[in-house]
């Protein structure tokens, strides 16, 4: 939850907010408009699919009496819950791979990446 460019700066504000810029460095985060677009996407997917994951794995391990109407409450409301509680880790790990491949330059500093 620390900035990717100088490993310092706490980039979340609140569970569902993130800075505008890094505290420490002053780096821009979010490098154009729909910036964050991945991370949700990226959220959706983690979030939808170890649930689905899990409940099929139980339903192997278990097999030929699988607890089904466990599986029918705890699929879903994890499903549901999922998205919400990996929120931020999804966006500071959509920044870390981001900037992996497109390090940050210097004129991210300075300027706003979106002129108002």
């Amino acid at each position: 939850m620390r900035c990717p460019n100088c490993g310092r700066g706490r980039l979340v504000e609140s569970w569902f907010k993130v800075r505008e810029r890094c505290p420490a460095c002053q780096v821009w985060l979010e490098r154009e408009e729909g910036y964050f677009l991945g991370a949700m996407a990226l959220n959706i997917v983690i979030g939808e699919f170890v649930p689905v994951f899990g409940g099929l794995a139980v339903v192997i391990f278990t097999w030929p009496h699988p607890p089904w109407l466990i599986l029918q409450l705890v699929v879903p409301i994890t499903m549901g819950l999922f998205p919400v509680l990996l929120f931020p880790f999804s966006r500071m790990l959509w920044l870390a791979l981001d900037w992996t491949f497109r390090p940050p330059s210097r004129d991210s500093r300075l300027d706003h990446p979106r002129p108002a």
